[in-house]
């Protein structure tokens, strides 16, 4: 009786001391992706943000990260998720038109972005439930769609009004699901300092609030994960899409009046990027009314003649023609002018984002902090198509087809050199 017993407890302690082992393996190969929207790397000294501080000390820092063109929310989330250059992941613009739908997507039109059409390549979830490992996002552009016919395992619908802590605490809650059921992979999603920016500027005290509430939610997430015994034992990183450049009201131009609108068949507006598509026979005339109009503060692009640095050619939903104007300058039309300067409570400096990727202004932060990272250390700057390599490292998955260096993960992913 005694030899059985003895059997019995050697088994439950052996079970109990995998299932522990397997549970501490999980969670070493656990990721939180979290996007800070519109978190310039020029916030990072001057604004107080005293816990994102604190895990880059006890984590790794980049110089800086650097957005693909254009410098927009959409593009450079999907980007960060695929590893993809938005020439090849097809989601060029926050507005786009593709000839083959004959559609045009919109940020604001719903049952677009949630129509996987728009949506190409694979992104980190995907790949991840493909490959058996668990995924929950709260909040992350093209989570909305069934890509590849195949939606994160938990995910929430976007909602704006969902304040910082409960987002937070939102994904917390996934946290404490029975191991069987947590997710492995998770997302969370500020938007509050895009927002501020955007409405007061870079320099202003309502993008400091902004980024002192985040700061406060990250605070709530640090001591969730501190009560759970998962804070040094998951691993975290902090990006940002882009940054903010500082736009004085009167840097404004007028595009519409330099080009004759008839010619074309469909004009896609942003303050920072015009897509024009011309009517047959019509780009070259189109063209050179812009060439020869055009303050120095924009320029007109063919699509063909777009900086190679851009990766931004090899699309049909890329228009035959680009207007692009210096950062901290505005494109817009006409009838809209008057109506956005005397618009109550219009701030006399403002921001926007959507320039040129090489802008100091537009550069993006990235943290890591867990066991995959070395703590404190600090890196060079990098394009954001690397981190899907690196996500897909950490969760122990296979890449898809992507435009990232694997070669830039090692000399990132600390877990590999301590193998080594």
């Amino acid at each position: 009786m005694r030899s059985i017993f003895l059997f019995l407890l050697c088994l439950v302690l052996s079970l109990d001391l995998h299932s522990a082992e397997a549970k501490s393996q999980s969670q070493a190969n656990s990721l939180l992706l979290i996007s800070i929207d519109g978190f310039g790397q020029q916030y990072w000294e001057t604004y107080k943000a005293p816990v994102l501080h604190q895990l880059a000390q006890a984590g790794v820092r980049a110089l800086s990260m650097q957005p693909v063109f254009p410098t927009k929310t959409f593009p450079n989330h999907y980007s960060i998720a695929t590893g993809l250059y938005p020439a090849n992941h097809g989601i060029v613009e926050n507005n786009i038109y593709d000839a083959d739908f004959d559609a045009v997507f919109r940020m604001s039109k719903p049952e677009e972005v949630t129509n996987s059409r728009w949506w190409l390549g694979e992104p980190i979830w995907v790949t991840a439930e493909k490959q058996g490992v668990k995924t929950g996002t709260y909040f992350f552009p093209g989570t909305e769609a069934a890509i590849k016919g195949v939606r994160p395992g938990l995910w929430q619908a976007y909602d704006g009004s969902i304040s910082n802590r409960d987002r937070v605490n939102s994904v917390l809650a996934w946290l404490d699901l029975p191991l069987e059921k947590r997710p492995q992979f998770l997302t969370l999603y500020f938007s509050s300092v895009d927002d501020a920016g955007h409405a007061y500027g870079p320099e202003s005290k309502q993008v400091a609030e902004a980024i002192a509430d985040v700061d406060q939610a990250l605070a709530v997430l640090v001591k969730g994960l501190e009560q759970r015994g998962l804070l040094h034992s998951m691993n975290l990183m902090l990006v940002s899409d882009h940054g903010m450049a500082k736009v004085p009201q009167q840097q404004v131009i007028v595009l519409d009046q330099l080009f004759d609108q008839k010619k074309a068949a469909l004009v896609l507006w942003t303050p920072e990027i015009v897509s024009i598509f011309p009517k047959k026979a019509e780009l070259e005339a189109i063209y050179q009314q812009l060439k020869h109009s055009l303050p120095p503060q924009a320029k007109v692009y063919k699509k063909a003649d777009l900086p190679e640095r851009w990766f931004y050619q090899n699309s049909k939903r890329i228009a035959p023609i680009l207007v692009v104007p210096e950062a901290g300058w505005r494109l817009m039309q006409k009838h809209k002018q008057k109506e956005w300067l005397e618009k109550p409570g219009r701030s006399v400096v403002t921001g926007s984002h959507g320039y040129d990727n090489n802008s100091p202004a537009m550069q993006a932060i990235f943290v890591g902090h867990g066991p995959a990272f070395a703590a404190g250390s600090q890196i060079p700057a990098f394009s954001n198509i690397e981190l899907y390599n690196l996500m897909c490292r950490i969760l122990g998955i296979q890449p898809a087809p992507n435009d990232g260096n694997p070669d830039w993960v090692q000399s990132v992913y600390q877990a590999e050199q301590k193998k080594d």
